[in-house]
């Protein structure tokens, strides 16, 4: 089985480098943009047989625009929703102790927020889902960079270093093979 993994297209609080978890924003023009280029690179693979995305808006609009390009079905996944960011949220990326929370495993991000632990238990048991579901098909997954971020160690080990440097980029594609 193939699974594609992408992240959304570009928004505001991305240009901006805003922490961007839970709150719920459109793509932006570059945002539609990228993910009108996406579309034709999946449209050229000619192989994805359906779409799994996040339930947020910036995520359903780049699948949305990938699905109406391809003609494929999206099946919307609560767990793929975006790392819940506590106190985080809405301030600049550069704020003091965000680098660090991130990738202490038991600490919930910003006191309120999810920790890495239960992140990484909704995407890992979306990830076993979808593999034992639908494991005769080519799937995309559409995305945020920390539900990406977390999907790579599925696939692949990661060390903490490598974990905290690690970014995906608005509408970049990784291919992964589960056999």
């Amino acid at each position: 089985m193939k699974i594609y993994s992408t992240r959304h297209g570009q928004t505001s609080y991305n240009k901006k480098e805003i922490i961007l978890g839970t709150t719920d924003i459109t793509l932006d023009s570059t945002g539609r943009e990228q993910a009108e280029v996406l579309a034709d690179k999946i449209a050229d693979l000619g192989c994805i047989d359906l779409i799994i995305s996040s339930p947020m808006t910036r995520a359903m609009q780049t699948a949305r625009t990938v699905a109406d390009k391809c003609g494929l079905d999206i099946i919307i996944e609560e767990r793929f929703r975006e790392w819940d960011y506590g106190e985080y949220e809405g301030k600049s990326r550069f704020t003091e102790g965000f680098a660090d929370n991130k990738v202490n495993f038991g600490v919930k991000m910003g006191k309120n927020g999810e920790s890495l632990l239960q992140l990484s238990h909704r995407v890992y048991s979306a990830l076993d889902d979808i593999i034992k579901m639908y494991n005769d098909k080519t799937v995309l997954i559409v995305s945020h960079g920390g539900i990406c971020r977390v999907i790579e160690t599925y696939f692949n080990d990661m060390t903490t270093a490598v974990f905290s440097n690690w970014f995906m980029e608005n509408c970049g594609l990784i291919e992964y093979n589960t056999d």
